[in-house]
């Protein structure tokens, strides 16, 4: 079992917490036991990177699902459910979370997160990668090519003529902003002239044209986990474009498109599919052979006696669930098929048949079974 403390112990929160009660929960108990607040407090570091943690889960609606059915089990691995190795790593990750340079960080402690030594976060890509539904049941490996910003390799990212180096912007000094007053009020802003870098080139890289960096197509490989839901955005971290300024790199999200199957259509982790039989199959029973996602068949045991559009489950040939606790099942619905034409030996018999079952008289109030439907459906009625 995990020790962690659960994550709504960690916030203080109940279980039914809303998204912006979480989100203000997380913001007292990171105001409190922030590292630029609490310098060489360990205590409050480790509580610190405890709150991000849960919060990591519990803003993410798929997360926080899962966490809430099968508790750390369910995160762990994934983007915040495996914890965090450092406070930097806080910083990049919900500094992506959120948007803009700090995030978060940003708008709970001014640009403590970003602003700790001017590095900005690169900013995330995004890739849409379709799926078939047979890849869903078993997992998949695939290589996507992306056009990302890579350091230039004549000046080394950093956007000046070899030989050459960026020199400090006058206008801030190399910070980046600048201070701006109107009236009583003063606040600070992005610099004008360097434009947030803190640099100016005055010989610039002529292979990057001064931007410390060229486009180009990149090999990713990717590892799905079987059980996939459609839709699903899964993260890769520091694949996305480069940082300014050394800054991490972003990352690199992949959404999974799952294609239509010809047979099968899906709910949660069930296989949903359609069969027909003969009217002799329905009324005696048999078994009959189905495929299953694997291009294999199982064997479907029709019970004597099945109505139209019953719904017959085999166990354990749905998906794999994406927690990797067992499968769902493939639930087949039976139709009786009925022919278009019939020679004058099965009209005859058929007619025969229909005599037989109409000097039966039903009792009344009891449910019409299969004789009844089928003869329904031979007579156009």
């Amino acid at each position: 079992m995990s020790n962690k403390r659960d994550y709504y112990e960690v916030l203080g929160v109940g279980r039914g917490a809303s998204a912006d009660e979480i989100k203000s929960a997380y913001r007292k108990l990171a105001l409190k036991n922030h590292p630029d607040k609490n310098p060489g407090d360990a205590e409050a570091e480790r509580i610190f990177k405890e709150g991000a943690e849960a919060y990591a889960v519990l803003s993410d609606d798929e997360k926080r699902q899962r966490y809430d059915q099968f508790g750390h089990a369910g995160v762990d691995g994934a983007a915040g459910g495996g914890g965090f190795g450092s406070v930097e790593d806080i910083f990049s990750q919900f500094g992506d979370l959120f948007g803009g340079a700090g995030g978060i960080f940003e708008q709970f402690f001014g640009g403590g997160g970003g602003g700790r030594s001017g590095r900005r976060k690169g900013a995330s890509l995004r890739v849409d990668l379709s799926l078939t539904l047979k890849e869903v049941a078993t997992g998949a490996k695939r290589t996507v090519e992306i056009n990302r910003p890579e350091t230039c390799d004549t000046c080394n990212g950093t956007g000046a003529k070899p030989g050459t180096e960026p020199v400090t912007c006058s206008t801030c000094g190399g910070h980046g902003q600048v201070s701006v007053s109107q009236g009583i009020f003063s606040f600070r802003q992005t610099c004008p002239t360097c434009h947030g870098t803190g640099q100016i080139i005055e010989h610039p890289c002529e292979d990057c044209g001064g931007e410390g960096r060229k486009a180009r197509k990149v090999p990713i490989d990717l590892s799905i986990p079987a059980g996939i839901e459609d839709g699903t955005a899964q993260r890769i971290r520091g694949q996305g474009e480069p940082g300014d300024r050394g800054g991490p790199p972003g990352d690199l999200v992949v959404v999974v498109r799952v294609e239509p199957h010809e047979f099968f259509t899906r709910q949660g982790d069930d296989l949903y599919a359609q069969t027909k039989i003969r009217f002799r199959q329905a009324v005696l029973g048999d078994s009959i052979e189905v495929p299953t996602i694997h291009d294999e068949t199982v064997v479907l045991k029709i019970p004597p006696g099945t109505q139209p559009g019953t719904r017959l489950r085999i166990r354990n040939q749905g998906l794999p669930r994406v927690d990797g606790y067992g499968r769902g099942n493939l639930v087949v619905q039976v139709q009786i098929d009925v022919p278009a034409k019939v020679d004058t030996e099965q009209k005859e018999l058929l007619e025969k048949f229909d005599e037989l079952e109409s000097k039966k008289k039903p009792q009344k109030g009891k449910k019409r079974g299969i004789f009844e439907k089928v003869r329904d459906i031979l007579h156009g009625t």
